[in-house]
């Protein structure tokens, strides 16, 4: 299945303009705050002969109402370093953060609740329930939390990834780019201070693909959100503000208002073992 994403065509200024949660109106984030960052972040998986290093030392900040897209040769650490900031893994050392609230050392439930309230996941796997519709589907997080959804966000929230007239169907009476539209919705429903996107085009088509990268590029601009995903495609990390580059699980490069062109010429320098010529 082809799942090359074209790159966009830019319309926006190179300064990104965004909707500023808890603000009204659109203005210009001069001097946001981090949503999260990393600072001397380690992942080392076995030990001795098997030992891994997966995540070497990594300091990065993703900061609010931006679209950055993490890239890097295969095994280069890019799921790594998102599991581990997103709190779905652990840490071998260094800090990770979530707003301004330290993951190291948080005990199970906190993180779950933190997870639950403050973060929004998307993943190449759509992981909705077949039973359920797509609207119960975008509200089970906030349904399992015993909180009711803010009637006016949700329905901006539907409104921008497409999916009004398809709220009462099925996930198998959806395409899988509908589908995926409901994994979009159902993270940003919560408003959750971030969402960490793992490959979220990878089981569509080129069209769905384009479709869903447009949603997530929307959910920045005109609803202030804050979006990391992490992406092989070129074509898909075209439509972020930033793309930030792994190797050897070190990040060694970084590219503003990029365009698949120049994500291209970038990638040529990482050899077939995620090392940099």
């Amino acid at each position: 299945m082809d799942t090359t994403v074209a790159d966009p065509v830019r319309q926006e200024p190179t300064a990104v303009t965004t909707t500023i949660p808890g603000t009204s109106g659109r203005g210009t984030a001069h001097a946001p705050a981090a949503a999260a960052s990393a600072t001397e972040l380690t992942k080392v998986y076995g030990e001795g002969e098997t030992k891994v290093v997966a995540l070497d030392h990594v300091s990065v900040q993703f900061m609010q109402g931006e679209f950055t897209a993490i890239m890097g040769p295969s095994g280069s650490g890019k799921s790594t370093l998102m599991h581990c900031m997103a709190g779905l893994d652990t840490v071998s050392g260094g800090s990770s953060r979530i707003g301004e609230t330290e993951l190291t050392g948080l005990k199970d439930k906190k993180l779950t609740q933190l997870r639950r309230d403050k973060v929004g996941f998307v993943f190449q796997a759509f992981n909705l329930l077949p039973t359920l519709n797509a609207l119960e589907n975008i509200t089970l997080p906030m349904d399992i939390a015993g909180r009711k959804p803010d009637q006016q966000w949700l329905q901006r929230v539907v409104d921008t990834v497409g999916l009004s007239g398809r709220l009462k169907h099925r996930p198998s009476q959806l395409s899988g780019g509908q589908q995926q539209r409901v994994a979009v919705a159902r993270a940003l429903a919560a408003r959750p201070e971030i969402i960490f996107a793992d490959e979220p085009t990878g089981n569509l088509d080129s069209r769905s693909g384009a479709e869903v990268l447009g949603f997530l590029r929307n959910s920045v601009r005109e609803l202030g959100q804050t979006v990391v995903m992490v992406t092989h495609d070129a074509g898909a990390a075209a439509y972020a503000d930033r793309v930030v580059f792994l190797a050897d699980g070190r990040i060694v490069d970084e590219l503003r208002d990029p365009n698949a062109e120049h994500i291209l010429d970038l990638m040529k320098r990482f050899d077939a073992k995620g090392r940099v010529s």
